[in-house]
C-alpha cells in the first residue's frame, strides 16, 4: 500500500482571490463606472469521427461566449454617452451609416486584483464590441436606486495573461 504525501491530506494555507477584487479598462468608459463584469467564458465545439458501428470524439472550433457588464451611469460624466459613443462607432442611427470593424471593436483589458491591489490575472479580450445595452428602467417608487447600464459584449478570443 502506498504511503500518502503529508501535503496532499495536511491543510496547505492559500489566498483565495474574491469577486470585488478587479478593474477592466475600456477605451472610452471610465474603470470606475464598471459595477460588474463576467469572466471569460468559452465552449468547445465537438467533431465526431464515426467508424463502423463506433465513433471518437475530438475537439472542434472554440468558441468564447459573450461577456456581460453592469456599469454606473452617473450624471457627469455620462454613461450613456459613454456607451452610445462606441455603440456609434459600429452604426449611426442619424445617417444610417455602418462602420468597419476596425472602428469599433476594441481590446479590453480584464485585472483581477489581489489583497493589497497588486495585479494578480490579466485578461486582454480581443475585439470586444456592443452586441446589446440595456438603458433600464426608471421608477418613482425607487427613491435609493442607482441607474445603471446592461452590455453585453461579443468578443472574438480572451488571452490569459497571467
Amino acid at each position: 500500500m502506498p504511503v500518502l504525501d503529508p501535503n496532499e491530506i495536511m491543510f496547505t494555507a492559500f489566498e483565495p482571490k474574491v469577486t470585488n477584487r478587479f478593474i477592466m479598462y475600456i477605451d472610452g468608459i471610465p474603470s470606475y463606472m464598471i459595477k460588474s463584469a463576467a469572466s471569460p467564458s468559452f465552449t468547445d465545439g465537438v467533431i465526431k469521427l464515426d467508424h463502423i458501428n463506433t465513433y471518437r470524439k475530438i475537439r472542434g472550433k472554440r468558441e468564447w461566449q459573450n461577456m456581460t457588464l453592469n456599469l454606473y451611469d452617473p450624471i457627469t460624466p455620462s454613461g450613456a454617452q459613454a456607451v452610445m459613443e462606441w455603440a456609434r462607432l459600429g452604426y449611426e442611427s442619424v445617417t444610417g451609416r455602418a462602420g468597419y470593424s476596425d472602428f469599433y471593436k476594441k481590446d479590453v483589458t480584464l485585472n483581477v486584483l489581489g489583497p493589497v491591489g497588486d495585479k494578480i490575472e490579466q485578461w486582454t479580450i480581443k475585439g470586444a464590441y456592443i452586441k446589446t445595452a440595456n438603458f433600464n428602467d426608471l421608477a418613482w417608487s425607487e427613491g435609493e436606486a442607482f441607474t445603471t447600464i446592461d452590455l453585453t459584449l461579443g468578443v472574438d478570443y480572451c488571452v490569459l495573461e497571467y
